[in-house]
Order: C-alpha cells, then structure tokens, then sequence
C-alpha cells in the first residue's frame, strides 16, 4: 500500500514539472521545430504516396491517372465509332445518289466510241506493236484483243457512272520455250498500264530460285522481296511447276506458293500473277494445288510455230538489226528449221534467234576474210557487204547437222 502512493506521488511530480517555467540559460531540445523532417509524427513514413522500394511498384498507378486514361479511351472508341457511322452515311447518300443519276440518264447518252478509248489510252498502239513483234499466234493476239475490249468497255461503264469491279487478270501461259509467252506478258503489262489497271505495268521474271530459300525462314522473305519488286506490274514466274515438289512434303515451295495465292487473292489490283511452263506439267502443278486454278482467270495457249512461220520470225529480226537476207538465204534457212525441228531441245524462236547470230558471225567472218585478209577491193567493203547475209552463211549451219554425229547434231 505504501509503495504503491509513493509510486501515485512520483508521477504527479513529474507531470506537474513539465509544465514548471525553464530556467534562465537553460536550452530545452525542441525536436518538432528544429528537425529537419516537418513530420510532426517523427521520422516514420510518411502518408503521402510516393512508390515506396518495392520492384512490383512500377505496376501500379494512381487511381486518377487510371482514370483519366480510361476516359480517353472512352472518348476514343466513341470518336471511331461516329465516323464510322458518318462514313456508311456518306455512301448511303452517294449510293442514293448515283441510283437517281442512273435513272435520270436518257437511254441514248453519249458514251464515247471505242476507237476513241482504245487510241486516247494507247491500248490500240500495243496491240499494234503486238502484231508487229510476234509472228503468228493468232489465237493467243485474239486472247488478248478479248481481255483488252473488256478493260476498255469497263472504262467506259466507269465513265458513266455504272458499278464496276476489278476483273481476275492472273493468267496462265502454257507452251514451249520461245512461243512468245514473256512478250505477251510484257505487251499485257503496258496494256493494263495505259488503262489504269497497273500503276508501273512492268514485268519481273521470277524462278523457283527467286522465289524458294534453302533453309527455314529464308522462303517467306525472298518471295515478298519478288512480289514487292512486281507491285504495280506483272510477276511472271516462269516453270512454276517447280515450286511445288509432290515427293517431298517438306519442301519450302509450299510455303512460296500460299503466300502467291494469299496476294493473288488480296491485291489482285495492284499485282497481276502469271504463271507459265509446259502444258502437261502446268496441268498437273494445278491439279496439285487447285486454289491456284481457281484464282486465274485467262488461260493461254501458246502452239508451237510452223517453219514457216519461224522463217518470218527470222525476217523480222533481221529488219530489226538492219540486215538484208537475200531469197537464196531465206530457203537455205528454212532446210536448216525444218532439219533442226526433227531435233531434241528445239526452243521456238529462241532457235531461230541462236541461228541468225551465228550467220550474222559467219557473214561478218566472211566480209572480213575478203576484205581485210585477201585485200579485195583495195581493203574497202561497201553498205552491202555489211548487211548483207547470204545463203551460205545458213549453209555452214545446215552442214552442222547433216554432217555431223548423231549424238552431236543438238549443237547445230
């Protein structure tokens, strides 16, 4: 009892001596005011957020900033929906527009003739051009005439208002070498070109090795670096059957080939894709992969030239460089085609082409041996001697054949 009053007195002491007067030069610590922490609650953490250490603090946010972004999200998504809606209202009204135009339109309105389209857009000067350069092959020109009377109708239609669409323009050409295939396409690029159907109307010539890589991950990015190069023109891939390898289902061509059907499906106005390779072959590469067959729409044919017709090949390219063949010439080179024809890898024009670069060598070695080795005429050779093959310059290449082994008669 005693101890626990002396316990009573001693805090009352102590209480009332914190409230006594200070003492005169005495200095009392006044932590509140003089501490550096303004803190009045000392030196714990303090209230105010302020992404404390924690690594995991980075994901979150404060609650008004989560908010001001959900509302400008809000204000977004409600600006994309107003001009979408905005947007199918203007179509309405151009449809509904262009629906009274249609009726309001007399059934005898102007449209143009179609000599005037076909001059005023060029069209009629690459069919031309078309005549002049291919010899022959007048189901193919008249193929090409067809798809060319449609781009041109379908201007017109444009013009007056009516509904159009982009026609399928992915071709197929099938023939043997040197038939003309990548002239026709060249010709087709221009054409689409000159009616607005292909902005550059160019043409890349593409292989299996353009297109297919080696390894995994190499495919995909060679075939779009081809197709980029053919945008706004025409990718030719020639021999397409290679990219398709039935013995191997591993094979990268597949992957070539989806992305082809991909962007044949996708871009059709601004890529046109033709394909081209031997007939029975092109056959069975569509049988394989039948989405192929189903996006091209214009399927060429392209026969094979008679001799005839291989011998005004050969006229034509002699016009082209300037020379002058002479009536005995012209039969010793159609002996020399028809001996060739009989031959294994006989290409067409392409052999037509090899067969006048080798007369043009012999009629040049021919002109030189006289005039500068024999010295005649002084050493001085006229117009003439310099553009003229001769029927012994074909001569020297029909002896090749009928003289020479069996087995070696290909290289005549």
């Amino acid at each position: 009892m005693k101890l626990s009053s002396a316990l009573s007195l001693f805090a009352v002491l102590g209480g009332v001596s914190a409230f006594a007067p200070t003492p005169a030069g005495r200095q009392v610590a006044t932590h509140i005011n003089q501490s550096s922490n303004q803190n009045p609650f000392g030196n714990a953490a303090s209230l105010e957020y302020t992404g404390g250490t924690d690594a995991n603090n980075k994901n979150y946010s404060k609650l008004s900033e989560k908010l001001n972004e959900a509302d400008i999200e809000r204000r977004k998504i409600a600006e994309e929906a107003e001009r979408r809606e905005r947007a199918a209202e203007i179509r309405r009204e151009e449809r509904l527009a262009k629906i009274q135009y249609m009726k309001d339109m007399p059934e005898n309105q102007p449209a143009g003739t179609v000599d005037e389209f076909m001059f005023k857009e060029g069209v009629q000067d690459q069919l031309d051009k078309l005549d002049n350069d291919l010899v022959g092959l007048l189901a193919v020109k008249r193929r090409v005439k067809e798809i060319a009377a449609l781009l041109v109708l379908d201007k017109m239609r444009r013009k007056l208002g009516f509904e159009t669409s982009v026609p399928s323009l992915h071709m197929s050409f099938t023939g043997a070498p040197g038939t003309g295939k990548t002239t026709v396409a060249v010709r087709m690029g221009q054409i689409l070109a000159k009616m607005g159907y292909a902005r550059r109307g160019h043409v890349v010539l593409a292989t299996r090795d353009d297109l297919v890589g080696q390894y995994v991950g190499h495919t995909a990015p060679k075939t779009k670096e081809m197709i980029k190069k053919a945008m706004g023109g025409v990718l030719l891939v020639d021999e397409a059957y290679y990219l398709y390898n039935a013995a191997n289902d591993r094979d990268y061509g597949q992957e070539s080939i989806e992305i082809l059907l991909n962007v044949m499906e996708n871009n059709q106005d601004d890529l046109v894709v033709a394909v081209a390779g031997y007939k029975d072959r092109m056959d069975k590469f569509f049988s394989y992969i039948p989405g192929m067959m189903s996006r091209i729409g214009n399927h060429i044919d392209f026969p094979n030239y008679s001799s005839d017709e291989l011998v005004q090949i050969a006229a034509v390219m002699a016009r082209d460089l300037e020379y002058d063949i002479t009536p005995e010439a012209y039969t010793t080179f159609q002996r020399y085609i028809e001996a060739r024809m009989e031959l294994p890898f006989f290409s067409n024009a392409r052999t037509v082409r090899n067969a006048m670069d080798r007369a043009r060598m012999n009629s040049a070695i021919r002109t030189f041996e006289k005039y500068a080795i024999q010295g005649y005429n002084g050493g001085e050779c006229t117009v003439d001697d310099l553009k003229n093959i001769s029927a012994e310059d074909f001569q020297i290449l029909l002896d090749d054949i009928l003289n020479a082994d069996v087995d070696k008669r290909i290289f005549g």
